[in-house]
């Protein structure tokens, strides 16, 4: 087993997704069980749109970004302008970048698809010589790589720098990265996030898969029907020293069952969260409050449904959250870890919400209803496909 490693502190954090910009519009939303999907009005032409529910950011197709940005201009990017400008985080990077300077200040970020929407969009405006119009010809915004050059060239930093796309936990796995830069001595800090906007390739490859609810999604439901896709950007900054929540462990495990099935028991989930506690140094009675990975799949809920209700004990709080946001993919992990964030400095336990009747295999541990209690330690999940698992366990700020 691993062992156990030096916490990290969290000096800031911030999430923007379909419930609005920031943590506040976060958490109100959280607190009074509001969802923030909507009826699919998403892509041209209209007629051609899915019929689904989708966690669309408001305001994106209004953002500017500043002149010396302008030529990273796509969806992915402005999305991320947005979460880098919410609660302050682009002052508190940049005095992070003071503190350590800007070569040991490591940017990590999480996607899925990247910039693809507007590489889509590029293909349907070819030139007589079938090249994309010369305003998107930027070959760095068109990479898997870009919502992390972008990151790092809108803050100033010169650190390692590294984007990860290992689908749905590609926002969970910065943390891990982070800690392991840290720990090596190559970075001293390091903006971990995660960005990914809604595009074709994602509401029509999913429903290629029979994945897309036609109704908002309803996670660990009975009769569940499936994910409701969305949109998110969030980021937190990780240093050894200062004042904020803690990034205790973290565990990664590959299931290799399956493309898009994860396994039958959970193995590659229940590995991950074995690592998470063992670096953490806690045991699974520790946890107050468990965000799942909770996609209203099928197979997904049941599985993780079953490993929370035989490892843990039946006070622990456990929801997901996709029902207020959508499954925002790439940038999943960094939102659901800001949602266990929220629940250590506010005490504040989201509940479940759309789900009717709760699945059979359901432990006491599933909470339709959000309550409010002491949170010492929080559990966030995030599996992705390929059977790619993502463990994070978090601590409330010492006093």
């Amino acid at each position: 087993m691993p062992q156990k490693i030096p916490p990290l502190v969290i000096t800031a954090y911030t999430a923007t997704t379909a419930l609005g910009t920031g943590l506040e519009a976060l958490r109100s939303a959280l607190a009074a069980s509001r969802s923030g999907l909507r009826p699919n009005d998403f892509g041209e032409p209209a007629e051609q749109r899915l019929t689904t529910w989708i966690g669309r950011v408001p305001g994106v197709e209004d953002v500017a970004l500043p002149p010396d940005l302008a030529p990273w201009d796509c969806r992915n990017n402005r999305l991320a302008w947005m979460g880098l400008n919410a609660d302050g985080f682009i002052a508190a990077a940049l005095a992070a970048r003071e503190r350590h300077g800007a070569d040991r200040v490591a940017v990590i970020i999480g996607t899925s698809t990247s910039s693809i929407g507007d590489t889509e969009r590029a293909y349907t405006q070819l030139d007589a010589d079938g090249r994309f119009p010369e305003a998107m010809r930027n070959a760095q915004v068109h990479t898997p790589h870009a919502p992390g050059l972008f990151v790092q060239r809108a803050l100033g930093l010169t650190g390692p720098c590294e984007t990860i796309s290992t689908a749905c936990s590609s926002s969970a796995k910065v943390f891990a990265s982070a800690e392991r830069l840290i720990r090596l001595g190559l970075a001293d800090a390091a903006v971990v996030g995660g960005a990914d906007s809604l595009c074709g390739s994602v509401l029509f490859g999913f429903n290629s898969l029979e994945l897309v609810s036609p109704e908002p999604c309803r996670p660990f439901d009975a009769e569940r029907r499936g994910i409701s896709l969305g949109e998110a950007a969030g980021f937190a900054l990780l240093e050894r020293t200062g004042t904020g929540p803690r990034l205790l462990g973290h565990g990664e495990a590959s299931d290799a069952h399956h493309m898009s099935t994860p396994h039958p028991e959970g193995a590659g989930a229940e590995r991950a969260l074995d690592d998470a506690l063992a670096r953490a140094g806690l045991a699974t009675d520790d946890i107050d409050y468990i965000n799942l990975h909770g996609t209203a799949s099928s197979k997904n809920d049941e599985v993780e449904a079953a490993l929370v209700a035989r490892r843990f004990p039946d006070r622990t709080h456990a929801s997901s959250t996709k029902g207020f946001t959508g499954h925002t993919l790439g940038a999943a992990g960094i939102v659901e870890a800001a949602v266990s964030l929220l629940a250590l400095e506010t005490g504040l336990m989201p509940g479940n919400i759309n789900a009717r009747t709760l699945d059979a295999v359901c432990g006491p541990q599933l909470r339709r209803e959000p309550a409010q209690g002491e949170v010492r330690h929080a559990l966030s999940n995030s599996f992705g496909f390929g059977g790619n698992n993502c463990a994070l366990i978090f601590g409330r700020a010492v006093q």
